[in-house]
């Protein structure tokens, strides 16, 4: 279906064609009249009053019998010429509209757009997206805590709303990564749906920004400012608190276990200081502000430090959640051995004998519930499993270890041997898949500034994974999504060490679209997100 605003052009072109028809029409006719007029009169006793009889008339006589034939060239001529002219400005007009490029005229087939253009479009619109999906959801923690569940229900609604389009666009997008479709018009209208889905869910937050700012009443009779600066005051002075104790666990946690443990929240503490120390300094700025009355400029601080502290308890929470989690899948490993032990001697129990028949190995792998492996693989894959388990009991023995990496070696090479998990080994990898997925979104949080679409794509594949209860790939994947996240800080120039103004774009909390770093993002998708810019 064309837009009306299309439908309007061409209409427009043919009023200026009829136009000049027109025109030359009535050109003819004019020249028409000019012609007939005088023959009409030819025949005519008396066309003009009788002069007198005389020397005068008969003067008179020659002089008009002499001009009759000019009197018919001469509209003749005009006639031809404005017919003439009114053709030829016909045919250039007709031929500038079939041919001119300008905005003016719609071309009948208009160009299809290059897929790495599209492409290009649909990777800034799951990041633009994605974006505004988690500065909503940072601003909306700070006013649900203040209103509570009830009367924050609507925004909670519309976030979780564009949170299912920008996961429907990211799966789109996944697979279009990987080939599918193929045929080359399929392939455009998933890109344009990856745009659509991106779009709708922006307009999902757009929706409800007002409402919020309505809530929030920051910029009214300085009572909402107050109530908000409390707010984000209290979680500012509690987080100062537990990033001193995260800087004790993580020294702890250094102690005691391999170097490899702590590698995934490296840095965490210093960013998190770092973030306090903005997010204090905004809102001290956002205080003095409203005291004046300046509440616009008190809306904008808040914000920012606003902002901060989220990102803060993120890199905070991210320390405790891996304590928490290290402890527990130490206390895993030993059941996990035990488990896998069980797994191995059940698949040499099953493991057909060279000399037995063909009908008995499939009888035994039938009742076993396991699969028909190439020939071969059951002998190598049995001695892959028993090396993985001597090379964990010799660390739990030997030294410092990583409890996570050894849980993710032993239900790996489990699962090579036997295609299964069940018991304590399923609870192991759900706990690594649950620890990785975590991870890679804490990095991604807190560097989205600089990390790019593929590297959301993989943590949200990851995150669908881990849902459909395929531990051992979403554990996989968000490896990947970590991995490429990191690759883009790197090539953004900072490597996750930036301070400041710098760590705060770095990290989304300002827009980076001022020398200063620019306003900060609010709840809302493209068209409010930075709203307190205007």
């Amino acid at each position: 279906m064309t837009s009306s605003l299309f439908r309007g052009r061409p209409r427009r072109a043919t009023a200026h064609i009829r136009v000049r028809v027109a025109h030359a029409v009535l050109g003819a006719l004019v020249g028409a009249g000019w012609l007939v007029l005088p023959v009409m009169t030819v025949d005519t006793r008396d066309p003009v009053p009788v002069a007198p009889a005389g020397a005068v008339a008969s003067a008179a006589a020659s002089p008009q019998a002499g001009t009759s034939a000019a009197d018919l060239v001469l509209p003749l001529v005009a006639g031809v010429a404005a017919v003439a002219l009114a053709g030829f400005g016909w045919l250039r007009r007709t031929r500038r509209a079939r041919t001119r490029t300008t905005p003016g005229t719609v071309p009948a087939h208009p160009p299809v757009p290059a897929p790495a253009a599209s492409e290009r479009q649909a990777r800034a619109a799951l990041r633009l997206a994605d974006d505004c999906v988690r500065t909503s959801r940072e601003e909306l923690s700070f006013v649900r805590e203040r209103f509570g569940e009830q009367r924050t229900e609507p925004f909670t609604h519309a976030l979780r709303a564009a949170g299912t389009e920008l996961s429907a666009a990211f799966a789109v997008w996944r697979r279009y990564e990987e080939g599918v479709p193929q045929e080359a018009g399929a392939r455009r209208q998933a890109l344009a749906g990856v745009i659509g889905r991106c779009a709708e869910a922006g307009r999902r937050l757009d929706a409800q920004a007002e409402a919020l700012d309505r809530l929030r009443d920051l910029t009214a009779d300085g009572e909402g400012m107050r109530a908000a600066l409390e707010v984000a005051e209290e979680r500012f002075r509690e987080l100062a608190a537990r990033a001193m104790a995260a800087q004790r666990t993580l020294g702890a946690l250094r102690e005691r276990y391999a170097r490899s443990v702590a590698g995934s929240v490296s840095g965490y503490v210093e960013q998190a200081k770092d973030r306090l120390v903005f997010a204090g300094a905004r809102l001290n700025e956002a205080r003095q502000a409203a005291d004046v009355g300046e509440t616009r400029r008190a809306a904008w601080q808040l914000r920012a430090g606003e902002g901060a502290v989220a990102q803060a308890g993120v890199l905070v929470g991210g320390v405790e959640r891996l304590a928490a989690q290290v402890r527990e899948a130490a206390g895993l490993v030993p059941a996990a051995l035990t488990g896998a032990e069980a797994e191995l001697a059940a698949a040499r129990r099953t493991a057909p004998s060279p000399g037995e028949p063909e009908a008995r190995q499939a009888e035994v792998r039938r009742e076993s519930g396991r699969g028909s492996p190439a020939p071969g693989e059951p002998v190598a894959r049995s001695a892959h499993v028993d090396g993985v388990l001597a090379v964990v009991r010799e660390e739990l023995t030997g030294g410092p270890y990583d409890p996570l990496d050894a849980l993710r070696r032993i239900t790996r090479a489990v699962e090579r041997l036997t295609g299964v998990r069940s018991g304590v080994l399923g609870a192991a990898a759900l706990l690594v898949a649950r620890s990785s997925v975590a991870g890679a979104e804490e990095f991604v949080g807190v560097h989205r500034g600089a990390v790019g679409a593929e590297a959301r794509a993989r943590l949200a594949e990851a995150a669908r994974e881990l849902g459909a209860g395929s531990a051992g790939w979403a554990d996989v994947v968000a490896g990947e999504a970590r991995r490429l996240a990191d690759r883009d800080v790197r090539a953004h120039g900072t490597e996750g060490d930036a301070t400041g103004p710098a760590g705060a774009v770095l990290g989304g909390i300002l827009l980076g679209e001022d020398p200063d770093g620019g306003p900060p993002p609010a709840f809302g998708g493209p068209q409010t997100r930075s709203r307190l810019h205007r």
